[in-house]
């Protein structure tokens, strides 16, 4: 009877797992739509990555490891990830600034403002590098003014992190804008008649609200910052060791023929940028719940009255 019982039991648990796994969807089509998912990634993204492992390994160890920490490469990582995160953190800043200007006032002009945001999406890498060149050279119309302070911007890592400041700063101001916009202002006027001050609102009530989103703006300008490559080709001169970027390096093996160089190249940027992105992600869902949790210990606005 036990054996039975224990059988029956194994068959219920076993049924149970199939019913939950195929439970029905308000929506059907789930085992298509899964496949088509699966296939479409896999032919975008999990099949070209594929390749590029699969051609680095054609080198062995001590091949790779001479390629990628060669001094002209080991000059292109740093400026690349480097460039990336102070253009991100730039736009972090002034992103939020934009994205609270757009939302919270109206003036003259408000909406073509709104959409010059989104340029950057819209023009070509290659069109904005010439244009940012054009304007920040010793004889541009912003440059003319740099030079005799001794500010060289264009042909200069500033000018890379101009570039990558431009290419950036839609991803933080489409991110937190809606988040801005589905925020109650009664929130904040609630928390001044409190007695909170513009500080205490900011900190305590506005930035739990933006935070994630603000975080998924600056991961998503870094990622675009450290892969870009036509806009920052125009405007950095292209020095080895002082302003090549990691990608123009990638294309210079390439036409140098070398492609198992270049992957393995990319192999470096596929891994470095994975694992910083990964951070990113893991500090905003830590952030996330620390501020979810203190707000609730702090029981919201209350606490503001009596700070």
């Amino acid at each position: 009877m036990s054996a039975k019982a224990s059988g029956e039991g194994r068959a219920l648990v076993i049924e149970t797992m199939a019913f939950t796994f195929k439970q029905k969807s308000i929506l059907p089509g789930f085992g298509l739509s899964l496949g088509f998912t699966v296939l479409y990634l896999s032919l975008i993204v999990l099949i070209p990555l594929s390749a590029t492992f699969l051609k680095t390994s054609s080198l062995t160890w001590p091949q790779f490891w001479h390629v990628v920490t060669a001094p002209r490469a080991l000059a292109s990582y740093r400026l690349s990830f480097g460039a990336s995160a102070i253009a991100a953190a730039i736009n972090l800043v002034f992103g939020l600034v934009v994205a609270w200007v757009l939302v919270r006032y109206s003036f003259p002009g408000k909406r073509l403002f709104d959409s010059l945001v989104d340029l950057p999406f819209a023009l070509p890498t290659a069109v904005a590098g010439i244009a940012l060149t054009a304007i920040y050279s010793s004889n541009g119309w912003i440059g003319q003014y740099l030079q005799p302070l001794g500010i060289k911007a264009a042909y200069s890592r500033l000018g890379i992190v101009i570039a990558l400041t431009f290419t950036g700063l839609p991803f933080v101001v489409r991110t937190v804008q809606p988040v801005l916009e589905d925020l109650d202002k009664e929130m904040e006027e609630a928390a001044a008649s409190l007695g909170a001050d513009r500080w205490q609102t900011i900190t305590r009530v506005l930035l739990p609200a933006i935070m994630p989103a603000a975080l998924t703006g600056l991961t998503m300008a870094f990622a675009r910052a450290v892969g870009e490559y036509g806009s920052v080709v125009f405007i950095s001169g292209n020095m080895p060791m002082r302003t090549e970027i990691t990608p123009l390096l990638i294309i210079t093996k390439l036409e140098q023929y070398d492609y198992a160089g270049a992957t393995a190249i990319a192999v470096v940027m596929l891994v470095v940028s994975f694992v910083l992105l990964l951070t990113i992600n893991l500090l905003q869902a830590w952030s996330g719940s620390r501020m979810r949790s203190k707000s609730s210990v702090d029981s919201g606005l209350p606490a503001l009255g009596e700070a």
